[in-house]
């Protein structure tokens, strides 16, 4: 019997690269090394480059807007690289969390998205049918937010369960620890309230289990 693969991979330059397989579903397990969802990847090295070529990346969707492009740049989409496609399209555009208001912002965050960047969900679903044999790897800057509602929506057209949806968006947390800091000075540098931005970083179970609900009904 083949080893399980390992779900996160310690790739370098990253930090929240993990695998979409092994989950159950009614037909079976979802593939592994099908889908990989991750944070930025603009911090990666040349080895952590080669790594995700061997384990079978063929397709990068980055899920970041033009600002994020351009102060922190993909190398997929300017690496020489034959055997990987890059795609770039940005789901949170246009859509700005607000995290003094009250509530779950993240949640409101979500719904948003899901209600009116559904032209740019039905546009990053059809490109991951379309892909080439391989693995697809989706990422934006933590891997939290918008790789996490794609990662919801394939696992939920997969038939996986709520309870591993919402374990499996809530890993993030613990992965995303040493670069929470970066990601908080990186908003500071732009002006904005630490503290305010701090909700904004989380990755309660209880967000995702409620976004789940929001795409039942």
């Amino acid at each position: 019997m083949s080893p399980t693969p390992n779900r996160h991979l310690p790739v370098q330059g990253t930090f929240n690269v993990r695998d979409l397989g092994g989950y159950a579903t009614p037909v079976g397990e979802t593939r592994w090394r099908r889908f990989l969802r991750a944070d930025g990847l603009h911090r990666i090295t040349a080895d952590g480059i080669a790594a995700l070529r061997a384990e079978g990346v063929t397709t990068v969707i980055d899920l970041r807007h033009t600002g994020e492009l351009v102060s922190q740049p993909n190398p997929f989409a300017t690496a020489e690289l034959d055997d990987v496609e890059y795609h770039n399209i940005s789901l949170f555009d246009d859509l700005a969390p607000r995290a003094m208001e009250q509530g779950d912002v993240l949640l409101a965050l979500y719904i948003n998205a899901l209600a009116n960047r559904q032209a740019a969900l039905r546009q990053i679903l059809t490109t991951i049918a379309a892909a080439p044999d391989g693995t697809v790897l989706f990422h934006c800057t933590a891997g939290k937010d918008r790789t996490g509602i794609v990662a919801a929506l394939l696992l939920g057209l997969a038939g996986v369960e709520s309870a591993d949806i919402v374990a499996d968006y809530a890993s993030t947390g613990v992965l995303i620890a040493p670069m929470i800091e970066q990601i908080v000075a990186d908003a500071v540098a732009r002006g904005v309230d630490p503290e305010q931005f701090r909700p904004l970083l989380a990755s309660s179970p209880a967000t995702m289990l409620a976004t789940i609900d929001h795409i039942a009904t």
